[in-house]
């Protein structure tokens, strides 16, 4: 079943990576063209696979019914830049020749490194299925971690909220992102990924098959697992939850469900929320949901405007749940009102609040 996938890979190479790189005087520097190709081809594989499999599943089962699926333009729209632009540009152009740099082109992959999984295990060699899952196993497990401390470190909440700010979430939201948290991301996973000897085949592997598994869990479906496999992997109702809008009356509701392939790993670091109903999603601060009236330049400056809020300041380091102010720096959330902010009356500080009077005595009132 390889040799049809090998002999397209040979051709995309020959007839549309060399010819591009030539035109760009960039042989040699970006990397193995057949390599660039299959990375090309392989986000052409899941582009399709969100268009003509969970699309018409997002029809035949909705989570939500929307009248208007004009939120979700913007969305599908970046996906497409991102899977079939930035995203083998930034790891062909940038992370290949830093991988080339100290050595990584001419090793066995995993030699390289003294914490390579090959060089720890050396009987995974010759398991490469084996050796496979234990580098997908590790990557999920620092996506989770990374995750996490995108939603409590203020300044790249500032960044990652721009992914949550979506009140339709689809198929197509999963790509949805600041190019500054994409490349913070990318610099993570992609630096776990050296270190422990995947080679860049095998890293295109791991990301298609990881946003794949995102692409679905985003999809306004009504799907889950059943109660066992809901504890190991990440399904739509379950992934739902965790972009579901603040509950002013359990405002650490909505902290849950940070895995990205394995929910395992919620259920390891008790994270995990299940047996809720499907709630609207989306984010209450105001300054995040009005990214819903942008477009692709709009929202990137949205996020950089309160990212540049956030780092510049004390209160952007520190961790814990924010809203973001007028002047764009991070308020925490246990200082909001959150009933008045439900109620669309904007981000205010419960010290603002004036408690209402209250009513006079009738020895008062005779005074």
């Amino acid at each position: 079943m390889f040799a049809p996938w090998s002999h397209l890979v040979d051709w995309t190479s020959a007839h549309a990576i060399v010819p591009f790189l030539s035109l760009l005087h960039l042989n040699g520097l970006a990397g193995d063209p057949r390599e660039i190709a299959e990375a090309i081809l392989i986000s052409l594989l899941q582009v399709g696979i969100i268009a003509f499999l969970f699309r018409p599943l997002e029809t035949l089962a909705p989570a939500e019914k929307w009248t208007d699926r004009k939120l979700t333009n913007v969305d599908w729209q970046y996906t497409l830049m991102m899977l079939l632009g930035i995203f083998p540009m930034f790891s062909y152009l940038v992370l290949t020749p830093i991988s080339n740099y100290f050595g990584g082109a001419d090793n066995t992959p995993g030699d390289e490194s003294l914490l390579g999984i090959v060089h720890l295990i050396p009987a995974l060699k010759d398991h490469p299925l084996a050796l496979f899952v234990v580098y997908y196993a590790i990557y999920d497990l620092v996506y989770y971690w990374m995750h996490r401390l995108q939603h409590a470190l203020p300044w790249w909440w500032a960044l990652h909220s721009m992914h949550h700010s979506t009140r339709q979430m689809s198929c197509w939201t999963n790509d949805r992102g600041s190019l500054v948290d994409g490349f913070l991301q990318s610099m993570v996973l992609a630096g776990v990924g050296l270190i422990i000897g995947v080679a860049p085949t095998e890293f295109a592997w791991l990301m298609l098959l990881g946003e794949l598994v995102q692409n679905f869990s985003h999809a306004n479906v009504r799907v889950r697992f059943g109660p066992l496999f809901d504890r190991l992997l990440v399904s739509p109702k379950f992934h739902r939850l965790h972009h579901m809008l603040v509950d002013p009356d359990r405002p650490n509701l909505h902290n849950c469900n940070f895995g990205q392939v394995f929910s395992l790993w919620d259920v390891i670091f008790g994270t995990a929320l299940y047996n809720e109903p499907i709630r609207p999603t989306g984010v209450g601060d105001p300054m995040v949901d009005a990214d819903n009236d942008k477009g692709l330049v709009g929202l990137h400056w949205a996020a950089f405007r309160r990212f540049w809020g956030a780092v510049t300041c004390k209160s952007g380091w520190k961790l814990g749940d924010v809203a973001f102010g007028e002047d764009y720096r991070p308020v925490p959330v246990s200082e909001i009102d959150l009933h008045a902010l439900e109620a669309g009356h904007g981000v205010r500080r419960k010290s603002e609040i004036t408690p209402p009077e209250e009513p006079l005595t009738a020895e008062q009132a005779t005074l």
